[in-house]
Order: structure tokens, then sequence, then C-alpha cells
């Protein structure tokens, strides 16, 4: 196996991290998809803060297995302070840890058109899926029906759902 992965990409999940242990399960679950898609691809996944392996180490164990290239692949959904400002440092010290391996970063995987076309597409799964309110009007905002003079009634407001860290 060492001899497959010498000179092998080596991929880089990087999360933000937080102290609830359960935050880090789509992430870990994303990895999972990927090892069983990839099952030879060296993979780690990382945290900025409060959860382990941080960057340093995790990048540490792909560089043990051979990694010549670390490809990162910053899981946020934009390029947050953290992104921008936290992430390049510690790319850069990376490579002067490790100078025989090449780090690349990705911009955040939030930004990748196919994330945003997936996320639209699971919104719209979500609100599909919940039964109109009896005698709702479902009419489009836009619709100049609804919002002709004289017929614009005040909109009720929207309940909100609980929040779920």
């Amino acid at each position: 196996m060492e001899s497959e992965v010498m000179n092998a990409d080596g991929l880089l999940l990087f999360a933000h991290g937080a102290r609830d242990p359960a935050w880090a399960a789509p992430f870990q679950a994303i990895a999972a998809e990927l090892q069983q898609r990839q099952p030879t691809l060296p993979l780690a996944l990382a945290y900025l803060e409060l959860m382990t392996p941080d960057l340093p180490a995790a990048a540490g164990a792909l560089v043990a297995l051979g990694c010549k290239r670390i490809q990162i692949v910053p899981m946020f959904l934009g390029s947050s302070g953290h992104v921008r400002r936290d992430v390049p440092p510690l790319v850069e010290d990376l490579r002067r840890r490790h100078p025989g391996v090449l780090f690349l970063l990705h911009d955040a995987i939030g930004e990748q058109p196919s994330v945003i076309q997936a996320m639209a597409a699971a919104t719209l799964e979500l609100v599909s899926a919940v039964a109109p309110l009896p005698g709702a009007l479902l009419t489009a905002p836009h619709d100049p029906a609804a919002t002709s003079a004289g017929s614009a009634t005040p909109a009720a407001p929207v309940p909100s759902l609980p929040h779920q860290p």
C-alpha cells in the first residue's frame, strides 16, 4: 500500500470546528462518502478551532503517508474572514514545514457552482414538501394580480423554525 501512496495526491477537508461534537457529523459524512467513492485517496479532515485534528496534524498525517501534493478544500459556505485571513497563513506554515510537498488551497466549497445548485435544489425540495396552509393564496409575488392597486393585503408574518446549530 505504501508504494501506491508515494507521490500521490492527498485531500484535506478543512472545517471551522465547534464545541458540540455533533456539529462535525456532516463533514464526517462527506469524508466517508469521498472514501467510499475513492477508497485509495488519502484523505484527512481537519478543523480550524475547538476540534481535532488541526490543520498541521492532519497535513502531517498525509505527508507521513507519502503525499507529495495535498489539496486543501475549505468546507466553508463562503470566503469569510477565516478563509481570507486565517487559512492562507496556516497553509504558508505548512509549506515551510514540508518544503517537498505542494499544498494547493481551493476556494471555499460553498462558492462552487455545483454546491450552490445543490443547496438551491435541496431548499426547494424541503419547502415543496410542506403542505400549503388551508386557504392560503398561492400567487407569486411578481404576479400583477397579486400586487395590483387596491388588492394588496399585508403579508402575514412568516413563522420561524427553531434554530438548529
